[in-house]
């Protein structure tokens, strides 16, 4: 099987459920941006962190593949059965922060972006998934959308944000704390 169809070579691209959509469909861009994300997340598991944190981030980039099955079928003509999202993906993603939020000093400043590549990479993959987040809710305004893929996005981005944390507490990297000039 080649890895090229040339079927997109007029700017369309199919559905999960053979519809033919231009490749800037909002659909399209919703599951680009989770690709795009679930790269991101990756490129966190190749940097030296926790062994355990490497498993979190895999289960992660499983659930995301979910969600970019979800989100590239037809709402109106997949037949296909597809891999869903469930409540104890989201629990997952809460109980994790909140057993690493046990482990850090309570959070009083904004913090800036930075301090260690590591750190760095999981702001990037807070941003991208906040855009992934952006755009399903809007496609949810305009069509069919697990409710739980909002809800997950929503989580995560606030997981990625408490791993940053974790990583520079471990590392002993200072949070750049945002302190507004007045």
């Amino acid at each position: 099987m080649k890895i090229y169809t040339k079927t997109g070579d007029k700017g369309l691209t199919s559905l999960i459920g053979g519809t033919r959509v231009p490749k800037y469909h909002l659909r399209i861009e919703s599951y680009g941006t989770v690709d795009e994300l679930n790269s991101y997340i990756g490129l966190i598991r190749d940097q030296n962190i926790t062994v355990h944190d490497k498993e979190i981030l895999k289960q992660i980039q499983d659930r995301l593949f979910t969600i970019g099955s979800s989100l590239a079928a037809d709402p109106e003509k997949a037949k296909m059965i597809l891999p869903d999202l469930q409540t104890a993906d989201v629990e997952l993603l809460e109980l994790e922060m909140d057993s690493i939020s046990q482990q850090l000093p309570e959070l009083r400043h904004f913090i800036l972006p930075g301090g260690s590549n590591t750190i760095s990479f999981c702001h990037i993959a807070r941003c991208i998934c906040r855009r992934a987040e952006r755009i399903t809710v809007q496609l949810a305004s305009e069509s069919t959308v697990d409710e739980k893929v909002n809800i997950y996005l929503n989580r995560l981005s606030d997981y990625l944000f408490t791993l940053a944390r974790k990583i520079a507490n471990e590392t002993n990297v200072p949070e750049n704390q945002w302190v507004p000039r007045i």
